[in-house]
This record gives structure tokens, sequence and C-alpha cells, in this order.
């Protein structure tokens, strides 16, 4: 196991060199992290050598990519602390995640009158789905507040629950704030009352160890291109019982038993959530990704990230006219805003430095309303960050406030 000082592997990412041989800092691991050699390595060879087609062949090598594939189910549910691979759902990102379970168990169980909680600082890919869903049955939507600090109001949560709460979905780790939810204490309150409870975990799964007896949610989703791995996969974890209840989605081959012109029956889950050719090279490259980040150790991710968020606010708290928003304790991200400097000319300029950061709203514009801006400038570690991507991204803010000032 490493230690945080030592957690940075600039040498195992090619995508963090300039056109020009120098280095390239980026700073937008929360929008999607770079792949690690051994990701790349691992999806070549899925799509090259080894491709065949899972589950239907009969040849050899698609007896061995079936192989693969199902191994990778089986990496992301020991990953994730699951009971059974059986509880993994491979989907093509966290936003197709939230939706399966919005329209699958969502539309099943959710009635008019019937409540669905959310909190301000939610992805819009965790508002939407439940909006639709909220049209299509007459239920409703309660918006838990922030605390000061710009987590995520327990207490207002425990205050907003009804016996009519049906179900509660809340970002483990916010993707503009940083600030991490108690996820098990959320989960307590809404069983109370008994609702369910998802967890959108793309911001979390990178960086912490997950255990999903001991949060003990209903629902979790992460998006692969996060964690490491390649865009166009993701996992939805749910217990077994509530999958086993829940109705397909999308119908297609490989999600059935038998079809017939009179009644189709369908396959157990997860396959009953899987219509169609799966996602077979992404799933191997996933799995590769999986190897890597836990090769590491989550929780030493946690600290190397939240490190340089320490380090980075207390920079930036020395300069003139930056205002810092979210907790001063930060899972890797860090947003502020300059006074007089919009955040996307504030990104053009730091683009000319080789400095790589997130500017706009980032799919939280209810957030966006309730901090009183429009946009905000959004610096994110991975484990590839280190302090010379800080001191380029201060020298870059430096220049801009020369600009501007």
């Amino acid at each position: 196991m490493t230690d945080a000082a030592t957690l940075t592997r600039k040498a195992d990412f090619p995508g963090l060199v300039a056109p020009d041989g120098s280095p390239w800092h980026y700073l937008d691991t929360a929008a999607s992290a770079q792949k690690p050699q051994a990701v790349v390595d691992a999806m070549n060879r899925a799509l090259g050598s080894d491709y065949a087609t899972v589950h239907r062949g009969v040849y050899g090598r698609s007896a061995q990519m079936t192989l693969g594939y199902e191994a990778a189910r089986r990496r992301a549910a020991d990953f994730m602390g699951a009971r059974s691979e059986n509880e993994i759902v491979f989907v093509r990102g966290a936003t197709e995640a939230i939706n399966l379970v919005a329209a699958s168990w969502g539309m099943a169980n959710i009635g008019e009158g019937d409540r669905i909680v959310l909190s301000t600082l939610e992805h819009h890919s965790n508002i939407v789905p439940w909006q639709m869903v909220a049209e299509r049955t007459g239920a409703q939507i309660d918006v838990c507040p922030l605390t000061e600090d710009h987590r995520i109001d327990l207490g207002a949560l425990e205050a907003l629950l009804t016996p009519r709460t049906k179900l509660v979905s809340l970002a483990h780790v916010s993707n503009v704030l940083g600030s991490v939810l108690d996820a098990r204490a959320a989960a307590d309150l809404a069983h109370s009352v008994g609702a369910k409870i998802m967890l959108d975990g793309c911001q979390a799964a990178p960086r912490m160890a997950l255990d999903m007896a001991a949060l003990d949610c209903d629902f979790y989703a992460f998006s692969g291109h996060k964690l490491y791995g390649p865009t166009g996969i993701g996992v939805l974890w749910a217990r077994e019982d509530i999958l086993d209840a829940m109705p397909p989605w999308q119908g297609g081959g490989a999600m059935i038993d038998r079809v017939t012109f009179e009644n189709t029956t369908y396959a157990p889950p997860p396959q009953r959530f899987e219509a169609g050719t799966p996602m077979i090279t992404e799933a191997i490259a996933l799995h590769a990704a999986i190897d890597y980040v836990d090769a590491l150790g989550p929780d030493q991710l946690f600290a190397h990230e939240s490190a340089l968020a320490r380090q980075l606010r207390d920079e930036l708290r020395s300069l003139n006219s930056v205002t810092l928003f979210g907790p001063e304790e930060s899972a890797g991200i860090v947003s502020f805003a300059i006074e007089g400097v919009h955040p996307h000319d504030l990104g053009t300029i730091l683009d000319e430095e080789n400095v790589a950061i997130r500017a706009g709203h980032h799919c939280a514009q209810p957030l966006m309303d309730h901090l009183g801006v429009t946009a905000t400038a959004r610096a994110s570690f991975g484990l590839y960050s280190d302090e010379t991507d800080i001191a380029a991204l201060l020298r870059g803010i430096d220049r801009t406030q020369r600009i501007f000032g």
C-alpha cells in the first residue's frame, strides 16, 4: 500500500502530455478522468486480438470473452462490497442507471401524492429523471436544503420525510462542492419512514472505499469514465430482492427467457436490464481500471486528493477577489469565482498555460441559483495530480488577474 505523498503516477497516463511534449495540468477529473496505460492496453486487446461477442457464441474466443465480461461484473461486485454479482447491472453510465431506476422501479412504486426527496446540490442527472416520474405519476418533489458550509442538511432531510416519501436520491459526493454526504445516516433516515434511497456515486467511487452493506442503501450508481475507465459504461448496484421485483426497462435480445408473439418471459436480473449486445470491451477495460485504483487503495486516494484540495483552498483564500464555495474538507474538488472575471474567460486563459479546469454550471443549475452565481470555475484533482498542477493553476490565475485588473 502506498501513502498519499507518493500516489502521483503521471507517467502511467499518456494523456497528461501536451502536443509539444510539455506537461498538461489536467484539473478536470471530476468531469472525466484520464486513463492509465493499463486501461488503454486492456481496451486495445479487447477490441483487437481478443474480440468476439459474448453469451451467444459456441466457439472458443466467444466463450473466453464471455468469461472476461462476467469476470468484470464479479470485479465490480467485489469493488463495491456487493453480496453477489447478480446485484451488478452494466449500464452506459450513471445517467442511464438513474433513468433505469426511475423508469422501472419508480414508475412501478411511486404514485399520486407520493414524495421524492432530492437535494439542492444534485446533478441534473439526479433531478430530471425524477421530475419525469413526478410529472407522469402526480408525485411531488421535495428539496432538501444545504447547511451553511454547503453540505446536505440531514436535520432538514429528517424534517422533510413522511410516510408518503417513497424515494430519497442524493449525491454521495457533490460534483461541484466536493462535500461528502454521511450516506449511512441518510439511509437510516430514509428507511425510518419506509422509503428507498439511491446514491449517485460518480464522485465517490473514484476516491472512496465502497461497501454497500455498510452504506445500507437500496440503489447505487457510478460511471466508468470517472473511475479512470472508458466512456460508455457504468454500474448500477441494487439489492437483489429489489432487482427481482423490478420490471424490465428496455426490450430486445439478451434480456428474455422466451419470446412468442403471444407472450414474452424475461430473464432474471441482471440480464433483464441489459437488452442487446452489451458494452463488451468497455467492461473489460473497466475491470482493468478497478484493478488499478484498488491496488493504490481508495482511502489513500481520498487522503491524497483531499490534501491537494486543502492546499489549493489555502492558496486561493490568500488572493484578492476570490470567492470559495463548499466546505473546507472537500473530496478533491474546489469551486471558486474571481470578481470581475467570468469563469469561461479564466478557463480560456488557463488553457493557454496548459491548465485544464471546468468552467460553467457543472450540470447543477439549481445549486448555482442557491450560490447566487451563473457559473463557477472548478479545479478537480485525480490520483495523478500534485503540487505542480496547483502551481501552474496559480500562475494562470495571476496572469488572468493582471489581464482583467
